[in-house]
Order: structure tokens, then C-alpha cells, then sequence
């Protein structure tokens, strides 16, 4: 009897009957049960990845969907998931059956198929459970649990039917013969998969330069002191004990030698300044030092058309309020394509908020942006009157960047998302934090954020293609603490998000850092 997996096939193993003994109902799961819907949580990582929050409650109660995992370009197994369907055979952990009491940690499986897929989730059915949704339960199909049809003939673990349901046939294996011949199931290679997708290029204890959070118009020293699911834990160098969480391909980190390279304020010593020119000219790399093909890569300025101008004006995500998109300026201009930008009316007069992009930034736009996208603007604090841009433009004595240098302008982007999705998404203003979220608002290639139980003064404008957000099930799939909505009654603590409130007056000092 064969499943369809890949191009091979699998062999239905025996099947072992249940040891009714009512006295002695243990499982090695964790099972709870909401309207008759059963919540199975096999740990995948640590048991600190695992938190009280469970995704497929939250989902059946707010009556919501997770975003596709194939939305998300950076996401582990994204080019695959969408072979992933239901009605899909797996094998996985029996929660209702007997225990060996020569053996209570021995497992034992059953066959389910795939109901409804939500992120990395899915809600399973147990074969034989027929349209009956009772025992239906949530799954991680990452998890180190589910398994292709046949996995555990091969691997001689012990496959018996749910005890509430073994009633039902008297014929077990005539059954499954014409329930898994054909059948769809996971790739044999699923696993191998999995850990593939996981592997990250970077290192522990190599040096980095990244944004100082406590003045973000400079950069500083780092060394990586973990990586989790891509993203990078960075201490500063000298910094007693401060950190900083990026993903790996974020615009927030450089290799050793890019301030030196590009211009850019950097805060270390004349020892490293001239170790990093030495290195980023002879470009010989310790291996202690992360090297630059790591690094995301953007596209290279051939000519002086293609670069941003000193006062030129754009429309841009305000970096520090990312609730707001704001008219900016141009600062001052870096090499290779890099510029310091600053948010009209709100950047303090040193400069010491202002934020480098690339020219190739996909959250920086061209002036009438946000009218042309039905996008609200804020107009620069203090501006009085209707804000309109040739109106500002001419006040300002201005000129605005050119449209055509925009990577959005020159890269029209489909945005996949719907208002109303929910993903796991990192909180800019607190990047240690993933936190469970909602598609709030779809405008060109942007999503807002909304972070679910917060006021909008705490939403995000990010693109859809951020490194930034994740699919449903991504934090326990890699073993990444998840940060739950948060409930009416509780306040505003570290326990629960560490964002700050937004200063009355955006010149406030707490504009100035990042927690």
C-alpha cells in the first residue's frame, strides 16, 4: 500500500491495539481542549520557545487566518510550503491511548490528515475520526513529531488507533489501504529540509559593525553572541552587557570596514579604525571578522544620477515612529549609495537622530507617494495649515528626490497580504521582542502592524518583504520566546512589551535610541 511522497512510496507498518486500561491514560503530551478542539504542544526547541499562548485558540477564537508561509521570502521551507495542502497524510503522536507500563516514555502514532493549514500550522484529524471534529487538534508540522506515512515501519515505532474512536472498525488495516493508497504525504526528505533551511552563514564571536541604539546616527562594534532562526544577537563591544537583536540580512548591520569604506560615524577606537582599513583595503579577513558576502547585498551606484542629493525631499517611514510616514530630507550624503536621512520638523538640531538608508530602501518613497496610495501623511510637527508638497517644496526652497531612483519605482511589488492576517512580527521600537500580530492596513508594497491588544500608536509601517515579520508557528519552530497579546488589564512592562510610549513632543531624548 503506497502514499504518494516525492517520487517513492511508503509501506503502512503494523498496527498495534490499544492496552484498554482506563487506569492508566498517560500521554508524554501536553493536550488541552477548547469547544472540543484539542491544542497539542510537542516542544520543538526549548521549553522557554514554548509559551503559554496557543496560536490555534487564539486563531479559532478571533475567527482569523495566519499569512501563507509562502508570503514570507525569507522564511524557512517558503519555496516548498505551498506543496503543503489540505487533506495531506502525516503520522503523528496519539494522544488517546494507553501507556506501556513497561515503557511509560514510549510513543506511539497514528495517522492524521491535514484539515486546515495556517502558517506552520495545521489542525489535524486522526484517520477514523470521519467528520467527526472532536478530537481535531493544532499541530506544528515542523515539530520533530510529524512524520511522512510509512516513517514509522521503517523506524519500528508502534502505531495504534485514538481508544475513543478504535470502536469503529473492526478491520484496522483494510481501512488505511483504502484511506493512504495514493494519498498525498510529506517528502521523505522533510526533516533534512527543515534543518537546511534553518542554517545561517554567520557565526558566533565574529565582529560586525551595526546601529547604536542609544544614538542611532552612528554605528558601533559588535560581536554575535547567538543566533536564533536567522537573527542575530549582537553585544556591543565595551558596551556592559548591551545588545541588539537584527536578522542577518537587515539593513542595521555592516561587515568590518563599511563605516571606514562609506563615511559613516562610527564610535570606536583609533586601534580599530585602522585594523578595519587595513582590512576592508587589503579585504583579508581574520576569522574572527564576518565577511562581506554575508551581508545583504544592494545594488551598486554606477553613476552620479543614480545617487540621492544633499536636500533633497522625500516621504519616508519615520525610524523612530514608525506609526507615521513623514516628509524627510536628505541629509548627508555617504558613498556607495548610502545617505542620512532626517524627519522634517522632528529630528533634533545635531543630527544625532538622524537614520542612514541605501538609495535601494524599500521604506523611503518619492513625494505624492502616500496621496497616489491612499496613505496618510504626517506633516512635519508644528507645520500649519493643509500640507500639500509643491506648496512645501516651494516654502522650503526645495527639490524633491527624483522618482525614478526609487527601488519601489524601479521594482513594482506585488504585496500578497490581506487586512486581517495574522503573523509573528518584530517590535522595531524593541527588536528583542517577536510579538503576535496583525495585518492592520495594505497600501503599495507596505503592511501596517498592528501588535495585537495595543493602541495604534504602537502600529508599524513595514514592507512586505521585511526580514521583520514571520508566519504563524515561525517562533516555536525555531525556539524564539513569543511575546502574546496583551490582555486590557496589564500595563506596559518588560514582561510584556518593552515599547516605549510615544513622547508629546517628538524632540524628546527618547526619540533618540532604540530599547
Amino acid at each position: 500500500m503506497a502514499a504518494t511522497r516525492d517520487t517513492t512510496g511508503s509501506v503502512v507498518p503494523s498496527i498495534t491495539p490499544n492496552n484498554n486500561n482506563n487506569n492508566n491514560n498517560h500521554t508524554s503530551q501536553q493536550v488541552s481542549r477548547i469547544n472540543g478542539t484539542a491544542i497539542v504542544s510537542i516542544p520543538t526547541a526549548s521549553a522557554d520557545a514554548i509559551a503559554s499562548f496557543s496560536w490555534g485558540n487564539y486563531l479559532k477564537t478571533t475567527k482569523a487566518h495566519g499569512a501563507p508561509v509562502s508570503y514570507f521570502r525569507h522564511a524557512p521551507l517558503q519555496e516548498m510550503w505551498g506543496q503543503l495542502t489540505p487533506g495531506m497524510k502525516v503520522e503523528v503522536i496519539n494522544t488517546d491511548c494507553s501507556y506501556n507500563s513497561n515503557d511509560p516514555k514510549e510513543k506511539i502514532f497514528w495517522f492524521a490528515y491535514i484539515v486546515r493549514l495556517e502558517g506552520y500550522l495545521a489542525l489535524l484529524r486522526y484517520e477514523g475520526c470521519d467528520d467527526d471534529p472532536s478530537m481535531d487538534f493544532w499541530c506544528n508540522l515542523c515539530n520533530k513529531d510529524v512524520h511522512c506515512v510509512g516513517w514509522c515501519g521503517q523506524h519500528g515505532v508502534k502505531l495504534a488507533p485514538p481508544r475513543s474512536i478504535e470502536y469503529r472498525q473492526t478491520d484496522w488495516k483494510s481501512f488505511l489501504v483504502n484511506k493512504l493508497v495514493g494519498a498525498k504525504t510529506l517528502p521523505d526528505s522533510f526533516r533534512q529540509k527543515i534543518q537546511f533551511s534553518l542554517r545561517c552563514s554567520f557565526k558566533k564571536h565574529t565582529l560586525v559593525e551595526l546601529i547604536d541604539k542609544f544614538q542611532v546616527s552612528r554605528m558601533r562594534v559588535g560581536k554575535i553572541s547567538d543566533i536564533i532562526g536567522g537573527r542575530l544577537r549582537i553585544n556591543y563591544e565595551n558596551g556592559g552587557g548591551e545588545h541588539f537583536w537584527v536578522h542577518h540580512t537587515s539593513d542595521l548591520i555592516h561587515p568590518v570596514g563599511w563605516c571606514h569604506v562609506t563615511g559613516h560615524d562610527l564610535d570606536a577606537t583609533d586601534d580599530y579604525r585602522s585594523e578595519a582599513a587595513r582590512i576592508s583595503e587589503t579585504k583579508s579577513y581574520p576569522t574572527n571578522i564576518a565577511t562581506p558576502d554575508l551581508f545583504r547585498q544592494v545594488p551598486i551606484i554606477t553613476s552620479e544620477d543614480e545617487q540621492f542629493k544633499e536636500g533633497q525631499k522625500l516621504e519616508a517611514v519615520d525610524p523612530l515612529e514608525m506609526s507615521r510616514i513623514c516628509p524627510a530630507t536628505v541629509g548627508k550624503v555617504l558613498k556607495n549609495g548610502y545617505f542620512m536621512l532626517s524627519v522634517d520638523g522632528s529630528s533634533t538640531e545635531d543630527g544625532s537622530d538622524w537614520f542612514c538608508y541605501h538609495s535601494s530602501s524599500r521604506v523611503i518613497f518619492p513625494v505624492n507617494h502616500c496621496k497616489i496610495n491612499n496613505i496618510p501623511l504626517s506633516p512635519p510637527l508644528g507645520y500649519e495649515g493643509e500640507f500639500e508638497w509643491e506648496r512645501y517644496l516651494t516654502e522650503t526652497k526645495s527639490d524633491p528626490v527624483p522618482r525614478e531612483l526609487f527601488q519601489i519605482v524601479k521594482e513594482k511589488t506585488t504585496n500578497p497580504f490581506s487586512i486581517g492576517m495574522k503573523i509573528e512580527a518584530v517590535d522595531m521600537m524593541a527588536p528583542h521582542l517577536v510579538c503576535v500580530a496583525t495585518v492592520a492596513n495594505v497600501a503599495s508594497n507596505l503592511i501596517r502592524v498592528r501588535f495585537d491588544g495595543w493602541s495604534a500608536d504602537f502600529e508599524q509601517w513595514i514592507d512586505c518583504q521585511s526580514t521583520n515579520i514571520y508566519p504563524v508557528g515561525w517562533c516555536e519552530l525555531v525556539g524564539y520566546k513569543l511575546e502574546p497579546p496583551k490582555e486590557s488589564e496589564q500595563e506596559n512592562t518588560e514582561s510584556t512589551k518593552k515599547s516605549f510610549k510615544k513622547p508629546m513632543g517628538r524632540k524628546s531624548n527618547k526619540r533618540k535610541r532604540l530599547n
